[in-house]
């Protein structure tokens, strides 16, 4: 079977899940847990988790998790639900990589128990991070100072008093060197791709960041994507590719309706996607069949005329030459 062919940087995101993960990425997984204080902030802790999550479905095992707490019970979040955590334990911090204070609006400012655990995890060099108020409990240990933080505006004036050292900054989240730090649920989930970005790369962020921006959208104002740094003539005509996939469009056709030459069009293909009009045409039919192949009762027919190929074998030639096998060996979750 030949090497698959790739796709251009655009469209590459859209077709990560279930592809193999590149032969230079990290192989161990990456430790993070994350410590539940009561009335930790729900939407925070379960937005940082998405990411991670998501992530291992793109690269497998990129990330390892669990969620503790001080006591090892049910910990009861700020909307009255509650999670079983972990207890936490000495010998497995120290196969951690990161550890996560999560704390919420109405989260007590006690737990003197998380200041010797803090500053020893700190003196063993993990990463420290917190979210909502979670940087207050790594000002109190004293492993703030000299760094930059996230948190949320009801204990700015409150970290400020106890740790002096700590600059304090107004964005929804931080990320300055081993210390990760978020003041709301929208800061959380731009602080854990930064995290997946600095360990992985931009492609995995990317993928990620694509896959939850629906999801993600009561948390950010505006999506990702590429269509952001296009010029408006490009975008006007990406859009007519993305609604006309059933029946394509020739490259005529799109000049016309779009007011521009042919030769314009390869240009501005060429110069802001780094690839072709045909071959960018082709990369959208394909993840929109091999979607609907994964989340779709079609047949292979059927998804075949769906995305604008006039024979099964056309498609499964076209198919076959990105993901390196036929439509019909497709995981099939709609079935």
């Amino acid at each position: 079977m030949p090497t698959p062919r790739q796709f251009s940087k655009k469209t590459s995101t859209s077709n990560m899940l279930r592809l193999k993960a590149n032969a230079g990425s990290p192989e161990a997984p990456y430790r993070v847990d994350f410590i539940l204080l009561e009335h930790f902030s729900m939407a925070s802790f379960t937005v940082a988790m998405d990411v991670l999550v998501t992530a291992n479905l793109l690269r497998a095992d990129s990330f390892r998790f669990t969620p503790l707490s001080p006591k090892g019970d049910r910990v009861l979040s700020d909307l009255g639900l509650e999670l079983v955590a972990s207890e936490l334990s000495a010998e497995e911090l120290k196969t951690l990589d990161l550890l996560i204070v999560c704390g919420g609006l109405r989260t007590p400012l006690k737990y003197p128990e998380l200041d010797r655990l803090l500053a020893d995890c700190a003196a063993h060099g993990m990463a420290l991070g917190g979210l909502w108020n979670g940087a207050w409990f790594l000002g109190r240990a004293g492993v703030l100072d000299d760094y930059g933080c996230s948190i949320h505006p009801e204990q700015r004036a409150s970290l400020s008093e106890r740790s002096p050292q700590t600059r304090i900054t107004p964005a929804s989240f931080t990320l300055d060197r081993d210390r990760l730090s978020a003041a709301s649920p929208n800061g959380a989930m731009e602080l854990m791709l930064g995290l997946v970005r600095r360990l992985y790369g931009d492609g995995l962020a990317e993928g990620v960041e694509e896959i939850l921006s629906f999801s993600g959208a009561r948390y950010r104002q505006v999506g990702p994507g590429a269509k952001k740094s296009m010029s408006l003539h490009l975008r006007t005509i990406v859009e007519l590719m993305e609604n006309n996939l059933e029946e394509t469009l020739s490259l005529d056709q799109l000049a016309a309706y779009s007011g521009r030459s042919r030769r314009q069009i390869d240009r501005l293909f060429q110069a802001q996607l780094g690839t072709s009009p045909r071959r960018y045409y082709m990369e959208l039919r394909i993840t929109k069949s091999r979607r609907l192949l994964q989340y779709s009762d079609l047949s292979v027919m059927e998804v075949a005329v769906a995305c604008g190929f006039v024979s099964v074998s056309h498609f499964s030639k076209c198919y076959a030459a990105y993901f390196g096998y036929p439509p019909s060996r497709e995981q099939r979750l709609g079935e």
